[in-house]
């Protein structure tokens, strides 16, 4: 499948035979990321290049959403929150916390669609904290990896208003809703 990805794995444009959200302790603190994603991925028999994004929540948490034929997963945490333009002087910066998603489509991208799509997954998901009452528009960590098949005719829009950026903000806006609900 052909990728697109914030990842620290794997991030960038490219082609992935599989894609991770590792689960961590709140302790975690290895930064050989690649080596780790690698021992994942050969204790579960994957092979070929693939995206790993880490995350301390729980797995079993993962939301998964689908509008208009796109699929999204994500992991939703958010013990610290940040505004992505930096918090006020008077508070010290935050960090922890990852919000992951992984945004399959059943369609092809065109380099600026998939950019696009970016975008429009960040925002969605930054509408859904705003809803929920998160004072933030992400965390410090937040990932995203988009996934389409690699042999597909190429979209050329992805932003909101578009048929598949409308399917996209839709399916994140839930996920990331359902994953930020106050938990008791």
């Amino acid at each position: 499948m052909s990728v697109l990805s914030s990842a620290p794995v794997g991030g960038g444009p490219g082609v992935a035979e599989w894609v991770l959200n590792i689960g961590v302790g709140s302790d975690y603190d290895r930064i050989d990321l690649s080596d780790h994603a690698g021992e994942v991925a050969a204790e579960l028999g994957l092979r070929g290049p693939g995206v790993a994004m880490f995350t301390a929540v729980d797995l079993s948490r993962r939301q998964r959403c689908i509008s208009g034929g796109v699929a999204v997963d994500a992991t939703v945490g958010i013990s610290h929150p940040t505004w992505a333009a930096g918090t006020p002087a008077t508070d010290p910066p935050a960090v922890g916390g990852t919000i992951n998603l992984v945004v399959q489509l059943p369609v092809g991208l065109d380099p600026g669609a998939a950019v696009n799509a970016v975008i429009t997954a960040t925002e969605a998901k930054a509408q859904a904290l705003a809803a929920r009452g998160v004072p933030g528009t992400g965390t410090a960590t937040d990932a995203v990896t988009l996934v389409w098949p690699a042999e597909s005719s190429a979209e050329r829009f992805a932003g909101p208003r578009s048929q598949w950026g409308t399917s996209i903000a839709q399916a994140v806006y839930q996920a990331v809703w359902a994953g930020a609900e106050p938990r008791g």
